[in-house]
C-alpha cells in the first residue's frame, strides 16, 4: 500500500515547531557567543599564557574532543547534581554547548594565532604592550580573520549537535519533531519539516557569521 503524505495534520502544532526553532536559536546564540569567548581564552592560554596553565587547557581540549557530546551533556545534567550542582535543562544544555564549542574553537583559533607573522608580536612589544594587550589589540583580529570560515562551520556543527539536548527534555526543534510524531504518528512529515528547518537555520547562522565577519573584517570577505 502506497504511503499517503499528509502535512495538514502538522498545522495544529505550529506553535510547538515555532517554540522549538526559538529554543534552538537561543541555544546557538548564547552557546556560540560564550563558546567562542571560551575558545579565545583557551587559545591565548595555549599560545601566550603561563606555562603552568597550558597542560590544564590541553587536558580540557583533549577530553572534550575525544568524548561524545551526549555523554558530556548527561554528565552535566545528571552527574553534577550528585555533587550538589543543580541545573535546569536549558542551563545544562547551554553549559554543555559552551564547553564543547570552546574546546573546538580553541584549536581553530590557535591555528590562526600560530599562522600570524611573528612581526605582529614584535610590533606589540615595541609599543610596550603587555602580552595580553598585544594578543588583544594586535594578534587576535588577524588570527580570527584567517579562521573565520572554519569557526563559522564549527558553530553550525554545534547547532546540529544541539539536537541531542532533546534527550534531557530541552524543547528545541528535535524535541518538537519527536513530540509531533508521537501524537500524529506522521514520522516522515514531522522529520522532513525538522530537516528543512535545520537547513534554514544553518543558512541563517552562516549568513549571520558572514555579516559579523564583514563588519569586523571590512577589508575582506571571510565567510563562504
Amino acid at each position: 500500500m502506497a504511503y499517503s503524505f499528509d502535512f495538514s495534520s502538522l498545522g495544529a502544532y505550529a506553535p510547538v515547531i515555532a517554540k522549538g526553532v526559538a529554543v534552538t536559536l537561543e541555544l546557538i546564540a548564547v552557546g556560540g557567543v560564550l563558546g567562542v569567548t571560551l575558545g579565545i581564552a583557551c587559545a591565548w592560554a595555549k599560545t601566550q599564557g603561563p606555562r603552568w596553565l597550558r597542560p590544564l587547557v590541553e587536558a580540557y581540549v583533549e577530553l572534550i574532543r575525544n568524548t561524545p557530546f551526549l555523554i558530556q551533556l548527561f554528565f552535566i545534567f545528571f552527574g553534577l547534581p550528585a555533587i550538589g550542582v543543580g541545573l535546569t535543562e536549558m542551563q545544562a544544555a547551554i553549559l554543555a554547548m559552551v564547553i564543547n564549542l570552546g574546546a573546538y574553537a580553541c584549536e581553530i583559533i590557535r591555528a590562526g594565532i600560530e599562522a600570524t607573522p611573528k612581526g605582529q608580536f614584535e610590533a606589540g612589544a615595541s609599543l610596550a604592550m603587555s602580552r595580553v594587550q598585544t594578543f588583544r589589540h594586535v594578534v587576535l583580529v588577524p588570527a580570527l580573520q584567517k579562521i573565520w570560515p572554519a569557526l563559522s562551520s564549527q558553530i553550525v556543527i554545534v547547532m546540529f549537535g544541539s539536537a541531542v539536548c532533546s534527550q534531557i527534555s530541552v524543547e528545541e526543534l528535535t524535541f518538537a519533531a519527536n513530540f509531533i510524531q508521537s501524537r500524529t504518528f506522521r514520522a516522515f512529515e514531522a522529520y522532513i519539516v525538522a530537516t528543512v528547518l535545520y537547513l534554514a537555520l544553518a543558512v541563517l547562522v552562516r549568513q549571520v557569521m558572514r555579516g559579523i565577519g564583514a563588519l569586523v573584517f571590512p577589508r575582506r570577505s571571510v565567510a563562504r
